[in-house]
């Protein structure tokens, strides 16, 4: 279904709790994050599990740019042929509206003999990533950022250097790891330091260190918001992806609201992404907590926000600042669609989502005929997300449901397997 979407789609409410089995697509950060690692490594590595997706898809026409053998034997599987360096590109690498892609090769671009261009369309043009542009000046690489944003200039010297640098991550945990993945390629021990205690999604970090030491790279985590990484380079091996817990939110959402069971074939703490966090919180729907800090799984964050609609009470949502520069401002995204299905229902209070809740909302709504149109403003998530609230409010349009595709390709095609139907419409 998702080659062929139309402008827009109508959510008809299905008429019984939604059962079956799905298995999620393979985990984007994980994919993207072994991606770059097999990439730096000499020799070929085979990774199983992959997502194949608008975001790894441009990580890895990224990595053909700068001479790296990506291979794909079947739906998801790289292998990912790599020298042990990265190649100057001979054009400026553009990656669309990939956070993780764009971060990552920011950092790895500075291990490049040669001067690299990383840029990213309109909205990616909007995502700070000057915290990490500052880092890089720190250890002595010449990048240049002039809006804060891509396009970010990096005139590469074939290595990473060496010495401690500090990361102001409050905004994303990203610039942390991108740090990180590219230290093995310094030419001596760097030590990579929080500036403050604030971090985005530290668990982030974690899946980050754990695919570095799949490779081969020797890295400490002191323990005081810092880590200690050797010049050890990376050697090739297998790595087989876990599922994407950050789709699977959208499947515990659809049991929690229909009442339906659906088996995902892996448990929720056998996860090691921080977003598997939200099932937990999902299972408690109708009466989800008042309060639900989501500092530590932001991905998650929409989709328990449109179940929270139809929880027992309201619920404010702490720990987002970060959600603000996502691929959209994802906490007014959020509220404002909630205020579309009903006025009234959601709020913004600074940095904080409250969602006024209320379980009799389908019911209320279920005598409406007009058409509720979700913008979903090219982001993934608000499509998704969003489309949950369609399982119990008649009339939910969703706008643009092809921007799915940077994470869950088949999301809609799995909508409609588990019985859910779907309405093309003009937009």
């Amino acid at each position: 279904m998702q080659n062929d979407l139309p402008p827009a789609l109508t959510i008809t409410p299905p008429d019984r709790p939604l059962s079956g089995r799905v298995s999620p697509p393979g985990s984007k950060s994980i994919t993207n994050r072994v991606l770059l690692l097999a990439a730096l490594a000499e020799g070929t590595s085979r990774l199983t599990g992959a997502l194949k997706s608008k975001d790894t898809d441009l990580m890895a026409l990224a990595l053909r740019e700068m001479g790296v053998q990506v291979d794909e034997p079947d739906a998801t599987t790289f292998l990912v042929t790599g020298k042990g360096w990265l190649d100057a590109p001979d054009a400026p690498l553009f990656l669309g509206n990939a956070g993780t892609a764009t971060r990552f090769l920011t950092a790895a671009a500075a291990t490049i003999d040669g001067t690299v261009i990383v840029d990213g369309d309109e909205d990616m043009r909007l995502r700070p990533i000057k915290p990490l542009v500052d880092a890089l000046h720190a250890l002595g690489i010449d990048a240049a950022s002039p809006t804060g944003c891509p396009p970010v200039t990096i005139q590469g010297r074939g290595s990473f250097g060496h010495g401690r640098v500090e990361i102001d991550a409050s905004l994303s945990s990203q610039y942390v790891s991108a740090l990180l993945m590219a230290a093995p390629r310094g030419d001596g021990p760097i030590e990579v330091a929080l500036a403050g205690k604030d971090i985005g999604a530290r668990g982030y970090v974690d899946l980050t260190l754990s695919a570095m030491r799949a490779f081969g790279a020797q890295v400490e985590d002191q323990q005081d918001g810092s880590w200690l990484v050797q010049p050890t380079g990376y050697r090739a091996t297998d790595f087989h992806i876990e599922p994407d817990a950050s789709a699977a939110t959208y499947l515990w959402g659809i049991e929690a609201l229909t009442g339906g069971k659906i088996d995902l074939g892996i448990a929720a703490n056998a996860f090691s992404q921080p977003d598997a966090a939200a099932q937990a919180v999902l299972a408690q729907f109708p009466n989800m907590p008042e309060v639900i800090d989501g500092s530590q799984m932001q991905d998650a964050v929409p989709t328990i926000a449109v179940v929270a609609a139809f929880n027992n009470r309201p619920v404010r949502f702490v720990g987002i600042a970060n959600l603000r520069v996502k691929e959209t401002d994802r906490i007014r995204a959020v509220a404002n669609e909630l205020n579309r299905i009903l006025p009234g229902l959601a709020r913004e209070e600074g940095d904080d989502l409250i969602v006024a809740a209320d379980p009799d909302l389908a019911t209320r709504l279920q005598g409406r005929n007009s058409r509720i149109k979700i913008e979903t403003y090219h982001d993934h998530r608000i499509a998704m997300s969003f489309a949950l609230a369609g399982l119990l409010v008649p009339n939910i349009v969703i706008l643009d449901p092809a921007c799915t595709g940077k994470t869950y390709p088949e999301y809609w095609q799995m909508l409609t397997d588990l019985g859910v139907e779907l309405t093309p419409e003009a937009g």
